[in-house]
């Protein structure tokens, strides 16, 4: 499954992420990167901000006897920047069996051991499986990922083992895309070039949400069949603009502002999923029609959301946004939850390759 997330667009049918040009042009300008290796991946935003995942030892044959493995995974954060520091969180498994859950203590104490030797202990509530790694023990983690090592958690009877398979791939990618290679602070290439020349963080667009009346619109008959009309697509961008009885999918109007208003309507159907169309329309005739996305979800104060699963079991998730400025549509997000591997319902994390701020209008910024 390590690709399935990554191959989403794909699973999801042609033309899933498509974008109107000016939305689309201006997220393709900013730095972004997703990477995988082994049990190991990568998001770098256009922040700049680096997210690496690491995940637990799957089975090592394929003998069903053999139990499965407690799920465990490592999230490490950087932000850009001169002297950045890695930080470390780790995320224990909480998409269990009903056995294994009951077997469980009502919080979790395990020692985290690399190569043998502890590292501290972690107060893990039942409530919240997910705890900060001390700066110590990130930097312990650090150098055990630098080289084959044995990484672990434990409390006695159960042990969460981590794979290093993929890390330094994974790691070598963050200090690159960081302009950290051959300076004291990076990862896995470290150097004598002065930090000074690690490249800046770059800073989260603001998107001011335009003051809009965002309730639906109830078009005339003849008006809602000239707009059906205006909406034609091709079959690789929508295969499925019907409902199951074979009739035409319903179709939304909202108002915007500027005399704009937002369409949608069905657009495709999938085993687990499904997408709506999205278009800036002209409040009159003629429409002319502008395709903001086709793999919209939902629609609500001036943000159309895009969320899908990687799969049926519902543990990896694919996610965009695009918010309505005044004038279009733009992208202020896009990422997904990592990758299918049952560490959590709804995913693991957040690996986010586009950030951005969004505010309604009046709204002061946050100091």
């Amino acid at each position: 499954m390590r690709q399935m997330n990554r191959t989403i667009a794909t699973c999801l049918g042609a033309g899933l992420l498509l974008l109107a040009g000016a939305s689309r042009a201006g997220a393709a300008d900013l730095p972004k990167l997703q990477f995988s290796h082994g049990d190991w991946e990568i998001a770098c935003d256009n922040t700049r901000t680096c997210r690496a995942a690491g995940y637990y030892i799957g089975r090592t044959g394929d003998d069903d006897s053999e139990p499965e493995p407690l799920a465990v995974s490592v999230l490490l954060t950087r932000k850009a920047g001169p002297n950045a520091p890695v930080q470390g969180e780790v995320q224990f498994g909480t998409y269990l069996d009903d056995e294994t859950a009951k077997s469980l203590p009502k919080t979790l104490a395990p020692t985290m051991k690399i190569n043998g030797k502890a590292y501290g202990k972690l107060m893990v509530p039942e409530e919240d499986w997910t705890v900060d790694l001390s700066p110590a023990q990130t930097a312990a983690l650090l150098g055990a990922l630098a080289r084959v090592s044995k990484i672990e958690w434990t409390d006695g009877p159960r042990t969460w083992r981590l794979s290093d398979a993929g890390a330094t791939a994974v790691l070598l990618k963050m200090d690159e895309f960081q302009g950290r290679i051959g300076t004291p602070g990076a990862v896995m290439r470290k150097g004598t070039k002065p930090e000074s020349s690690v490249l800046p963080a770059l800073p989260e667009p603001v998107v001011v949400v335009a003051a809009l009346d965002d309730r639906a619109v109830s078009l005339p008959k003849e008006r809602l069949a000239a707009l059906r009309t205006a909406l034609q697509v091709d079959e690789e961008t929508c295969t499925e603009t019907t409902d199951s009885e074979g009739k035409p999918g319903e179709i939304t109007v909202n108002r915007l502002s500027g005399g704009k208003l937002l369409a949608s309507m069905p657009c495709w159907r999938a085993a687990y999923n499904e997408g709506y169309a999205y278009w800036v329309i002209n409040a009159n005739p003629p429409y002319a029609p502008q395709l903001v996305t086709s793999a919209g979800s939902d629609y609500q104060g001036g943000t159309i959301g895009g969320s899908h699963k990687g799969r049926g079991l519902g543990d990896c998730w694919s996610f965009e946004a695009w918010t309505w400025d005044g004038r279009r549509f733009v992208q202020t997000g896009e990422g997904d939850t990592g990758d299918c591997r049952m560490v959590a319902p709804g995913g693991a994390w957040s690996l986010p390759v586009l950030v951005a701020t969004v505010r309604t209008a009046g709204e002061k910024a946050q100091p």
